[in-house]
């Protein structure tokens, strides 16, 4: 797989917001919700973790384009 193509704009988030939630029981919906805000954690701290390692680089080598 080629990394200097675009990723694709349909991800997992964009199809669980079209997903009819109409069958999923309370105690579904509580685990469902458990389960995003999880998911939501990993995602922050890996752009935290992202963020401070630019930060990073671009103290040793500057910022690009400046």
């Amino acid at each position: 797989m080629d990394d200097d193509l675009p990723r694709e704009k349909g991800d997992a988030a964009s199809k669980l917001a079209s997903e009819d939630l109409g069958p999923y029981s309370q105690d579904e919906l509580t685990e469902r919700i458990a389960l995003l805000e999880a998911e939501i954690a990993r995602v922050a701290a890996h752009r935290d973790k992202a963020a401070t390692h630019m930060a990073a680089a671009d103290a040793l080598f500057g910022k690009k384009g400046s």
